[in-house]
């Protein structure tokens, strides 16, 4: 399921096409996406048009977009990407009719071209995280930040399995600065939009902008459960462990203000504010300055006479500001949004999209992920070998192409091919049955 193409400069890309490698690695990828169409294309209750009403989505150079691409076979994905060399391939949803004949058909009534079926999607971007990171901003991301990642992937993965019983759950690295997040169930390709809106308000709780000085608001007696665990679980560890450290957030008035900021209660504020400005010249070293700091925040907030001052969330609500994830939510909401397809490389950075594991999010590391270079060097001093299988063991991708197969690809399909047994059984019992009466 390899994109060795996909944002390439376009010199380097016809270069490479010309290489006898990339036909075997361009067949893997084509008929890994075929495996990947929930498809056991020899059951009589396949439904045979399925892939076919699937769009795909190319780039090409000088920002040439052309949506709505269909293809029937594996042979045709393949010699339409050879023909068109696309910087970037997007998934979008599949249809009720063929995407490329959608201006055949009516846009209203029982003749309607619409999407029908799409994965429950996420997406998380380090960008959104600019106001509460000060190790990097924009594109850029180290290891003091990304495990902002490490703790989205923990805790929607978490939630996705626990609460709304989602279990072949794909998460893929972005290839700069973000995760994707593809849940393939039946049951969750099959939402709708009304029902992804509720799923993605479900996780909604980060409703702020760089300009608000409140991000959460947490109300009600207790937290909700979700909450509770993602809190006691995964957030405040984190916090209190890595990022407070990580990203010295009490290290300079400048940051200790837009904490204080949170607290609604200049009183409180103000004494804070008074003890760490005459603590400028305290002998604690400043590795300890913002464990120290928060230690007296909690204490304050958390004390009797805070509690009755209604003030008792703020701790939570801090942590929550910092460390929870912040989804784009229009993705998550709509069928018809387009994802780049897992295994494609970016156009600005080289990596390939590869697959992490939720299980070991944490030794997961961006900055090692491997490059199409990377991966052109290697096949190059092994040269090419007849078996697919053989060849991508032996590079930097075989863990990603491995853990694919094994942890998600073999398990989904498993999982369809009992759902089109068991639907095509059931359809087999009820003609039996009609034709009895």
């Amino acid at each position: 399921m390899l994109i060795f193409i996909n944002g390439c400069p376009m010199e380097m890309v016809s270069s490479y096409l010309n290489q006898p490698g990339l036909q075997t690695h361009l067949k893997y990828w084509v008929f890994g996406h075929m495996s990947w169409a929930y498809l056991d294309g020899k059951h009589p209750g396949c439904d045979q048009s399925y892939f076919g009403r699937r769009e795909f989505s190319f780039t090409l150079d000088n920002d040439i977009y052309l949506r709505f691409q269909s293809f029937n076979s594996a042979s045709e994905l393949e010699n339409s990407i050879k023909e068109k060399c696309p910087f970037k391939i997007d998934i979008g949803p599949v249809y009720s009719v063929d995407p490329s004949k959608r201006h055949a058909y009516a846009q209203t009534g029982d003749n309607v071209f619409t999407p029908v079926e799409r994965e429950l999607i996420f997406d998380i971007d380090m960008t959104d995280y600019d106001d509460v990171r000060y190790c990097c901003a924009g594109a850029d991301v180290c290891l003091d930040c990304w495990p902002l990642m490490t703790i989205a992937i923990k805790v929607i993965d978490t939630a996705l399995r626990d609460d709304f019983g989602f279990n072949h759950i794909l998460w893929v690295y972005s290839g700069r600065r973000g995760v994707h997040c593809w849940v393939c169930d039946g049951k969750a390709r099959r939402l709708t939009n009304e029902q992804r809106a509720a799923i993605a308000d479900y996780f909604h709780v980060y409703k702020g902008n760089e300009n608000s000085q409140k991000k959460v608001s947490l109300t009600g007696a207790a937290l909700h459960p979700f909450l509770a665990r993602s809190y006691t679980e995964v957030l405040r560890n984190f916090f209190e462990t890595k990022l407070l450290s990580s990203q010295n957030l009490f290290s300079t008035e400048e940051r200790y203000e837009k904490i204080l900021d949170m607290i609604p209660d200049e009183s409180l504020t103000s004494e804070l504010r008074g003890k760490w400005q005459d603590n400028k010249r305290s002998t604690s070293s400043k590795k300890d300055i913002d464990s120290i700091r928060w230690e007296q925040l909690k204490t304050m907030l958390q004390s009797g006479k805070q509690k009755v001052q209604g003030l008792r969330r703020c701790v939570e609500e801090i942590v929550f500001s910092f460390t929870y994830p912040r989804l784009d939510m229009e993705v998550s909401k709509h069928m018809n949004h387009l994802l780049k397809a897992p295994f494609c490389v970016h156009p600005k950075t080289g990596r390939i999209c590869v697959p992490i594991d939720p299980n070991e999010c944490e030794e997961f590391n961006p900055t090692t992920v491997p490059t199409l270079a990377t991966l052109l060097e290697e096949l190059n001093m092994g040269g090419v070998r007849q078996e697919v299988n053989d060849e991508l063991d032996r590079t930097s991708l075989g863990e990603s192409i491995r853990f694919f197969r094994s942890s998600f690809l073999q398990p989904l399909l498993k999982s369809c091919k009992e759902e089109i047994e068991s639907s095509y059984n059931t359809k087999l019992q009820r003609s039996k049955n009609s034709l009895t009466w």
